[in-house]
């Protein structure tokens, strides 16, 4: 393949978002392989697909970072959850904002 300039790599991905009008492609658990080709980049990707509304995307959060939230701000690890999510998975943030 490196003779006729074709370089192919994996790309070490969490998920794959695809943004379309009205709604959003989510491919969790992906396995993504980039082809370069004559300067042009092509990704296939492969995974669990789901669509989504447009900006309805949820944050994959970590159980370790619930529990860190939910001890540090003494609220329960379902409240820890949804600050986390809303926070984007910022932790300092999502403590903060259950402190108020």
């Amino acid at each position: 393949m490196k003779r006729m300039g074709i370089k192919v790599d994996e790309v070490d991905a969490q998920q794959v978002i695809i943004k379309c009008a009205g709604r959003d492609i989510v491919v969790d658990n992906p396995h993504v392989i980039k082809t370069n080709m004559q300067g042009q980049d092509s990704f296939q990707i492969t995974g669990d697909v789901r669509e989504e509304a447009a900006g309805e995307v949820k944050l994959a959060v970590g159980e370790e970072d619930v529990k860190m939230v939910s001890q540090q701000a003494n609220v329960p690890e379902s409240k820890a959850r949804e600050a986390l999510e809303k926070a984007g998975g910022d932790l300092a943030q999502a403590i903060m904002d259950l402190k108020g």
